[in-house]
């Protein structure tokens, strides 16, 4: 159907002016009463209809010739079975209103509408059924309909038993259905041949359309024998309606799935679904059928007239009708109807007109009598006047009763998406049945054989389809999407549609949200918040019961045990709402909760996986083991472990990967299964493969957030080897790919870095690596088929070594970061670069101080005297070098915190090495060397950065006094070792104790005494320590000392100052009771000596009183000392 969808304007209701005011369609279609509303007021009682023409091939309305008195319509007019631009494909179809209906015409009509369908529409039919359907209480004669759902919309189709029985009794098929309807149904079936006086009724309804449209000889021959053998009144010819019906589940051979079919005219463009690229979907993406040129044979084109969205009272129906629509002059819509004089209009054909003239908007009846084929008069009837006629008098009121009690009846019991169901109504019974045919087929035969069964399929998925694409779909709609796609599943053969099955799967894994975090979602949530639109088939079915009425229960016949429900009598069709009640939707197609990331990202798997072997089951190759790629190395058992983890071997690892980075951009690929790059296999593979990677990632997030370190690693593991057969398969890598790849790789480093610092628990790491699901398993002999998946084996291995699992960390780090100089990633994700440099500034952190704690045990085993190794020169510059690329990674960030603690680190570095050059020579000979003081003075300068860096102490608190206590004690150790190992034969003596007295000053300066924090006893210590080491250097300079006065006099004040600070600040510490005693015995020794030089008995009275104060405020410390040995004395005697 090549026309255009059109919409027409509003106009006047049926009946409300003489001669309605009528739209026109524009793009040169057809004049028609579009989009027209009707209310019809019928006896006081109102009956609602409103009908817009959603789609019209109809010409122009042909202005219908009134014939003359006596004309003969037995006789052919010359324009007889030609056709006609004002007729229609209508005139050589034996007449619009009495063509049969082909078996999937509301297929046809559901494909073309696919945005009413599940959602707006109750019904999809052609009108001959529903006008079947509402004259069922006032007709003897059989129903026979197959119903489906979708969603909240029932499709209905005409099922032709004699026609399916008479294909049976040809092919073999439908013998299961068959030997059902003869046992239960109808013992002796035999075929209904049609009789003459049909065929010749229809012939003079034929020919009387012929002379109604004024034939002008613009009449043309159709050369199709079709029409003809329609026309014909033979009885066998008339049987060849058959043909209409496919094969159950043939196909077309155009349908192989063999790729050597390079052809793409050749392949089933089967619908397919991209997730990358839906934003820029068009909004209407009309998806190929799967029959392609035997489309029409198999009955799945829309080839109505017109397609009219009917909504009756509150039933709302996509209805197709070929009914001819005359017009022109005094009237501009009429329906024609030719009547046997002597038959009068019974109460079927009155509903018959009234239906057909109500789904088409037509306000009037134009009837012509004849009799015995000879035309008698004309009368004109209004639409809303036909209930009312002779004889044919019926209730509009009691049509909307039973059209209301039909929808409840079918909407209740044919809750299963996917089945298809037969309503039936044998003739002269009032029973109506409904079965579920798919469940007897799959009782007796496999359900192939159902020749519904692919319509259904591809139906579902072209509404999911849809559903997907709609930007702004409310996610309660999920689960409805999610119930459509798998019913689709279970339908499909999966040998015969791999592409639907893999698409299907593959929209079922974008259901799942893998990015999003986790919510604690209550049964309010809009995910849950369903109203009818779909069943689970999981569920059992509920009983359902009525007041008024009831289906098959218990107590009916042994018979009807195979149907659905029953309909116990049509008269109760007629009853207000008789059905109504029963009408209970159950939310069971609710999308389902993971509250738990791992069921989510296990469920996307299990989807992906399905896809992926749908893929792969339709690339036939000679075998399923992937090839060996000649580039890429085995990996063996017992490959050492050092050669292959170590950071030389890392090293040229990293350049391959990078290689393969850079060539990547230049759109090379490569896949070991062939597929050709473009094939549907092609772009589903590289999506589904792209998916199995998030989640994988995702699972690896949340391992590594449980502290499951070795699950973690497994997880990313196989997340990058997807993404390494991504990287096989694309021919144009994204810049979004690029993004999650780095994403991964620093998460892998995360991983590893963990692993590093968590050594003591390795086995059970070891355990949860090397573990494997089943689905695991299948998913990377899928990976297998296209690529060696050894392209980030660097990046994965599980290795006992600390410092590989370290180097490989880093690695991981600095490859994310060159990932993101491609396609200026940088600038487009500046929070993820910033991340990746911090892990590489903490990680080259964590190596450095590897390497320095290294280089510090070799040096503790290091003999005294022995000079430094050249291991541990190696271990300081490998150490150094790292602090100084992690300290840039900081600065390029304006991470100055970080920046600070890797300065500072780098100072303790410093120390470490001055304190190597310590041991060199003979420990009494021993002097504080160039060398140490070179690395000391170097240590304080890298603390001082340290301190630059940060700025203020408000920055970082913490930080900030960590930096000061390691400048203090950097000052401290340089001062003590002077003092105790003075530098006599290079420097003089004065020399040393200015030096000495600067740095402790300095050590003092940096020393906070007065900030309460954990630290401060310790500070306290250190500045009393100090001031003891001033005080006794200052006594001995005193002791040694002779000549210069003032001097002398200097260092006796400095002393006593000293010793002063020091004794106060033991004594606040209160656990220091022998350094106390010490400061205060020397402070009496310092009285004594001053005492000697006095000449005065006064001065040396007062010194003695002194030193005599002095002795007696160490009480306290003797007190300590008693308290520690009665302690210890109760310790080692406990009292019996």
């Amino acid at each position: 159907m090549g026309d255009s969808k059109e919409a027409g304007a509003e106009a006047p209701p049926a009946g409300a002016t003489a001669r309605g005011g009528l739209s026109l369609l524009s793009q040169g279609e057809s004049e028609e009463p579009c989009a027209q509303g009707s209310a019809l007021f019928l006896g006081g009682s109102e009956v609602k209809s409103r009908a817009v023409v959603k789609y019209s091939s109809a010409p122009p309305r042909a202005a219908f010739a009134r014939l003359e008195e006596k004309t003969d319509l037995k006789l052919p007019p010359a324009n007889w079975l030609r056709e006609s631009a004002k007729l229609g494909p209508a005139g050589t179809a034996i007449l619009g209103t009495s063509k049969k209906s082909k078996p999937f015409s509301s297929f046809g009509m559901a494909y073309d509408f696919i945005d009413s369908v599940g959602n707006d529409v109750d019904v999809v039919s052609d009108s001959e059924n529903i006008k079947k359907l509402l004259k069922i209480p006032y007709s003897k004669s059989h129903v026979s309909m197959a119903v489906h759902r979708v969603g909240r919309t029932l499709l209905l189709d005409e099922l032709d038993i004699q026609e399916l029985f008479m294909r049976s009794s040809q092919t073999g098929d439908w013998t299961w259905l068959k030997e059902f309807y003869q046992r239960l149904i109808d013992q002796k079936w035999q075929r209904k041949k049609k009789s003459k006086e049909h065929w010749y009724q229809k012939a003079i309804l034929s020919k009387f359309l012929y002379y109604s449209i004024n034939g002008d000889g613009a009449a043309q021959p159709v050369p199709s024998a079709a029409e003809q053998r329609e026309s014909s009144s033979s009885d066998q010819t008339g049987d060849s309606d058959g043909a209409s019906w496919p094969a159950p589940f043939e196909m077309p051979s155009p349908v192989s799935e063999d790729p050597s079919a390079s052809s793409q005219g050749s392949e089933p463009l089967e619908p397919s679904y991209i997730v990358g690229h839906l934003a820029s979907a068009p909004k209407e993406q009309n998806l190929t059928t799967l029959f392609n040129d035997g489309e029409n044979s198999q009955g799945l084109k829309n080839d109505f007239v017109r397609n009219i969205l009917w909504t009756f009272e509150d039933i709302h129906m996509l209805v197709g009708s070929n009914m001819p629509i005359f017009g022109g002059g005094r009237y501009p819509a009429v329906s024609l109807r030719l009547r046997d004089n002597n038959k009068p209009i019974n109460v079927l054909t009155g509903i018959d007109y009234w239906l057909d003239n109500l789904i088409c908007n037509v306000p009037e009846l134009v009837m012509c009598f004849h009799v015995n084929g000879i035309v008698q008069k004309y009368e004109m009837i209004k639409t809303e006047e036909i209930p009312n006629l002779e004889n044919s008098n019926f209730s509009t009121k009691v049509i909307k009763d039973i059209a209301q009690n039909i929808l409840s009846f079918l909407k209740s019991n044919c809750t299963k998406e996917g089945h298809t169901y037969w309503l039936f109504k044998a003739s002269g019974s009032d029973i109506v049945k409904l079965y579920d045919l798919t469940t007897l087929c799959e009782e007796t035969e496999d359900k192939y054989q159902n020749p519904f069964t692919m319509p259904v399929a591809i139906l579902l998925y072209k509404v999911a389809c849809n559903m997907m694409m709609k930007k702004n779909q409310n996610k309660k709609h999920y689960g409805t999407i999610r119930t459509l796609l798998l019913n689709c599943v279970k339908l499909l053969d999966k040998s015969r549609h791999p592409q639907i099955i893999a698409s299907a799967n593959y929209m079922l894994s974008e259901l799942f949200q893998l990015d999003e975090p986790k919510k604690e979602e209550s049964s309010e949530s809009p995910l849950n918040e369903n109203s009818d639109e779909s069943y689970s088939e999981e569920e059992e079915e509920m009983p359902d019961s009525d007041e008024n009425g009831s289906y098959c229960t218990s107590s009916d016949p042994p018979d009807d045990n195979k149907a659905v429900a029953i309909i116990k009598s049509v008269g109760e069709l007629s009853v207000p709402e008789k059905y109504k009640s029963i009408h209970q939707i159950r939310p069971s197609c609710a999308f389902p909760v993971c509250h738990d990331t791992e069921e989510r990202c296990r469920l996307v798997l299990s989807y992906v996986l399905e896809g992926l072997k749908s893929v792969d089951s339709s690339i036939k190759k000679e075998s399923d083991l992937p090839a060996a790629d000649p580039s890429t190395p085995i990996p063996l058992k017992y490959e050492d472990e050092s050669a292959r983890g170590g950071p030389e071997g890392l090293e040229k690892q990293m350049a391959l990967f990078l290689d393969k980075m850079g060539s990547l951009q230049k759109g090379n690929c490569s896949s070991q299964s062939g597929m050709t790059p473009g094939s549907w296999q092609h772009k589903m593979k590289l999506q589904l493969i792209l998916k199995s990677s998030k989640a994988y990632y995702v699972l690896s997030d949340a391992a590594m957030s449980l502290q499951k370190y070795g699950r973690a690693l497994r997880y990313i593991k196989l997340a990058l080897q997807s993404h390494d057969t991504y990287c096989c398969l694309c021919t144009n890598m994204l810049s979004e790919v690029l993004l999650f790849l780095s994403q991964y790789l620093t998460l892998c480093g995360d991983i590893q870095l963990m692993l590093a610092q968590n050594a003591n628990n390795r086995a059970a790491h070891l355990e949860e690596f090397n573990y494997q699901t089943k689905e695991d398993q299948e998913i990377l002999h899928s990976l297998h088929r296209e690529s060696s998946c050894q392209g980030f084996a660097w990046a994965t291995d599980l290795s006992t070594d600390l410092e590989s699992q370290l180097s490989v960390s880093c690695k991981c780090y600095e490859a994310a970061n060159e990932i993101l100089q491609f396609s200026d990633l940088k600038s487009q994700n500046p929070e993820h670069y910033v991340q990746v440099l911090k892990r590489m500034g903490n990680i080259r952190n964590e190596i450095g101080v590897f390497y320095m704690n290294q280089a510090a045990a070799l040096q503790s085993e290091r003999v005294v005297s022995k000079s430094v190794s050249t291991a541990e020169q190696q271990l300081w510059k490998k150490s150094f070098s790292c602090f100084e690329k992690g300290i840039h990674n900081f600065e390029s960030i304006d991470d100055a915190t970080n920046a600070a603690l890797l300065l500072c680190n780098t100072g303790r570095l410093m120390r470490i090495c001055a304190q190597a050059h310590c041991g060199a020579g003979d420990e009494f000979k021993r002097e504080f060397s160039p060398e140490e003081g070179l690395y000391y003075n170097k240590a304080v300068d890298y603390y001082l950065k340290a301190l630059r860096s940060l700025g203020t102490r408000d920055r970082h608190p913490a930080v900030w006094d960590s930096v000061n206590w390691e400048l203090s004690t950097t000052y401290f150790t340089m001062a003590t070792l002077q003092q105790d190992y003075a530098p006599l034969s290079r420097k003089a003596q004065e020399q040393i104790e200015k030096e000495v007295s600067e740095a402790m000053m300095k050590s003092l300066k940096y020393c906070d005494v007065d900030s309460a924090s954990a630290r401060q006893p310790l500070c306290q210590y250190r500045a009393a320590t100090i001031h003891h080491r001033l005080a006794s250097m200052y006594h001995s300079c005193l002791r040694n000392q002779v000549g210069d006065e003032y001097l002398r006099k200097q260092h006796r004040v400095l002393a006593d100052l000293h010793y002063g600070q020091a004794g106060r600040l033991f004594q606040l510490l209160k656990d220091t009771p022998c350094e106390l005693l010490r400061v205060q015995l020397e402070r009496v020794a310092f009285a004594e000596f001053q005492m000697s030089s006095q000449n005065s008995n006064v001065g040396k009275l007062k010194t003695l009183s002194g030193a005599l104060d002095i002795m007696v405020r160490t009480k306290h410390a003797f007190q300590l000392i008693r308290k520690e040995l009665v302690e210890e004395l109760g310790q080692s005697h406990p009292s019996a």
